[in-house]
């Protein structure tokens, strides 16, 4: 049966600033910290919607915001917009909330008591598949039903919500801040929403041949452009207009990786957004830009406790020399061919 509409809406649960009280693993061992929620709710969501863009959708964020909005405010806005399915993005808990155990996987949720139930349970069936089968998660626990829930049970459309893992696992705790991890269960998710639909999906394939936008366009690919500089912490409104936020912060995300800052978003800076091959560079102390920021993001999911920032400093030096010496690797300090291949693991060298 052919499911019509193309217009999706993409949610993330909780927020960042400030974060959602609870909503957080325990304390990480290395780092000293909690991780939240939606440190993984966030990206995995727009990996989604990148997907969905790419795939030929229009797309509706319901929550924009790094602060937390209300169940009832974003419901409100899904059915303000007539989105015609939604997907949200979550993590799960087990026990108290204050101590690691060993329950794991996926779950992918429906309401029977939304308005399009069995609608929503195909939803749901189709992304669990999808992401059991196409992404890191292998592990599934199966599809299930939640009946007290907004997202699924109060929107005017079939809805499904993915727990992609248990915050109160440690592995698939500290994945939660893994890019690898994020875009594989994003970027599956919306390959369900293309099962579902009955619709191609269309991967990220080779960026250089992305079409160029500027000042002035407004299609797809404006939308996956601003999606992917949020990711780089270059946040940006995704409206799909390339306006005057959207130019400048493509020059502030072009000045920051070496382009030229000339505010168009071409074969390079495509390149250096979207970063298809992290594993092609050779960085060491004084390199900048995504892939340090890429670097930084997987030594921290794997334990390694540095600042994000993009700048290949003394504080990440010091962490990958870690990496590499717990990792029977040359302890050199460059990220390198053998370092990206560890470091592309689900595993971390501090893994009890």
């Amino acid at each position: 049966m052919s499911k019509t509409g193309n217009f999706i809406g993409v949610n993330d649960e909780h927020g960042q600033q400030p974060p959602t009280a609870g909503k957080r693993t325990p304390v990480m061992p290395y780092l000293g910290r909690n991780i939240y929620e939606n440190e993984f709710n966030r990206p995995a969501k727009m990996y989604c919607a990148i997907s969905l863009l790419r795939s030929g959708f229009r797309t509706f964020d319901l929550h924009p915001e790094l602060s937390d909005v209300s169940v009832s405010t974003r419901v409100g806005r899904a059915n303000a917009a007539g989105i015609d399915l939604l997907v949200t993005m979550a993590y799960n808990a087990f026990g108290s909330g204050r101590t690691f155990n060993s329950v794991s996987g996926q779950y992918t949720y429906y309401s029977p008591n939304s308005r399009y139930p069995s609608a929503s349970r195909q939803l749901a069936e189709d992304v669990y598949s999808a992401i059991t089968d196409d992404s890191l998660q292998t592990n599934g626990r199966g599809v299930g039903t939640l009946t007290d829930v907004g997202v699924l049970g109060s929107v005017y459309c079939p809805s499904a919500l993915v727990e992609a893992g248990f915050m109160t696992n440690l592995r698939e705790a500290r994945l939660m801040l893994d890019p690898d991890w994020q875009r594989s269960i994003g970027s599956a998710a919306a390959r369900g929403v293309c099962e579902y639909k009955e619709a191609e999906y269309v991967g990220e394939g080779n960026p250089s041949t992305y079409p160029a936008v500027m000042r002035g366009s407004e299609n797809a690919y404006v939308g996956i452009a601003q999606y992917y500089l949020s990711l780089s912490d270059f946040p940006t409104d995704p409206d799909g207009i390339f306006g005057s936020e959207t130019r400048e912060r493509t020059k502030a995300f072009q000045q920051f990786n070496g382009l030229d800052p000339d505010g168009i978003i071409g074969r390079q800076t495509w390149s250096k957004l979207v970063l298809p091959s992290p594993s092609a560079y050779i960085l060491r102390a004084g390199s900048t830009g995504n892939p340090v920021l890429y670097l930084q993001r997987k030594l921290l999911s794997k334990l390694y406790p540095l600042a994000t920032d993009g700048i290949f400093g003394e504080e990440t030096e010091n962490a990958l020399i870690l990496f590499q010496t717990e990792s029977g690797l040359q302890p050199d300090g460059i990220a390198g061919p053998l370092t990206f291949s560890a470091l592309s693991s689900l595993s971390s060298p501090r893994d009890p």
